[in-house]
């Protein structure tokens, strides 16, 4: 087991701070302390709202006393540019002696000082976001594909889609399912060991990627879950999304969304559910049929009463199971994509 001490300065925030959250949430018991000055002294229960008694520290010495052995960059700011705040923390971590993970565009490997120190303490430097070389082309092989694809889309960035699709791999998982999950994103590649980090990638290898990832899976898999990216009618990440959904070619969909927002991350307002939903199916159209099996609902802004009345509304209008995986767990949806597989062809 690793010893994570998690680098979240100004970012410790249920959605700021993702891939530092997923490990909270999913590898708790490896995560030692997180660093965010403005929340120091608190413990990350406190801020969150989930991931019990890890400390919440104001740098990396203060996290010596409990041993750490890795360094992850928690939170991905617009750019993925390493700070000079963050840049003093990772040299301290390294002269002790951790390896460093990162999810940064920047890469920790192309900089000259910290691989200098890297080198110095015997150390290792992981840029999750570095992009695959060669590059794959697009073939178009998911015409002959003998496993279903399963992936998750939203109506806007942060809307759950890597919670979703991990979610959904573990509840089918637990019932016996041979399921692989492909990350695209940072986050889902730390947590899973496998993936392409999709935003990284030059536009006309997206899909090519994300195709190669799929046909790295055996034949006698059950599913594979794709983490989805972006939003198909966010205007600064689009471009990723649509790059995923066409090297996928998924056989089935989820859509993620948080009913209460009104404007998304780019300032600009929320499309209209319905015709989120028929903006995929329409993109896949010229390919293949594809169909909603589920929506997994971001309600951490809705009373319980209002959320589980939201879930019911939804699931009536478009007759396909709806909830919140993490507040009120799978629902009828794990049970629906069962009923999806056995009668896959």
């Amino acid at each position: 087991m690793s010893r994570f001490v998690i680098l979240a300065s100004g970012a410790l925030h249920y959605i700021r701070n993702k891939t530092g959250n997923m490990l909270i949430r999913y590898r708790g018991d490896e995560v030692i302390a997180v660093i965010d000055p403005g929340q120091a002294g608190k413990m990350v229960r406190d801020v969150l709202g989930f991931g019990g008694e890890i400390p919440v520290i104001s740098s990396f010495k203060e996290s010596v006393q409990f041993q750490p052995d890795t360094l992850v960059i928690g939170n991905a700011p617009l750019g993925g540019i390493i700070s000079d705040e963050y840049r003093k923390e990772i040299i301290q971590a390294i002269r002790f002696g951790c390896d460093i993970i990162s999810g940064m565009h920047v890469f920790l490997n192309d900089d000259e000082e910290i691989c200098r120190s890297a080198n110095e303490n015997g150390v290792k430097l992981l840029d999750l976001r570095k992009p695959p070389s060669p590059p794959h082309f697009p073939k178009g092989t998911w015409r002959d594909r003998n496993v279903p694809v399963l992936l998750t889309v939203g109506t806007d960035c942060d809307t759950g889609k890597m919670t979703t699709a991990w979610e959904i791999t573990s509840c089918l998982r637990k019932r016996g399912w041979d399921v692989h999950f492909i990350g695209t994103g940072q986050t889902g590649i730390l947590l899973s060991g496998y993936g392409v980090p999709v935003d990284a990638v030059v536009g006309d290898f997206m899909a090519g990627e994300i195709e190669c990832a799929i046909d790295k899976v055996t034949d006698d898999a059950d599913l594979i879950v794709v983490e989805g990216q972006g939003a198909i009618t966010h205007m600064l990440y689009s471009g990723v999304t649509l790059g995923v959904l066409h090297g996928a070619m998924p056989d089935w969909m989820v859509m993620t969304h948080e009913p209460l927002r009104k404007m998304d991350t780019a300032d600009q307002p929320m499309v209209d559910f319905t015709k989120a939903l028929q903006l995929h199916l329409d993109l896949l159209n010229p390919f293949k049929p594809s169909t909603f099996v589920g929506i997994n609902l971001l309600t951490l802004n809705l009373s319980e009463e209002d959320a589980k009345k939201v879930c019911v509304e939804y699931e009536n209008m478009y007759k396909i199971p709806a909830t919140d995986l993490i507040r009120f767990g799978e629902g009828k949806l794990t049970e629906h994509i069962e009923n999806e597989l056995k009668n896959w062809n």
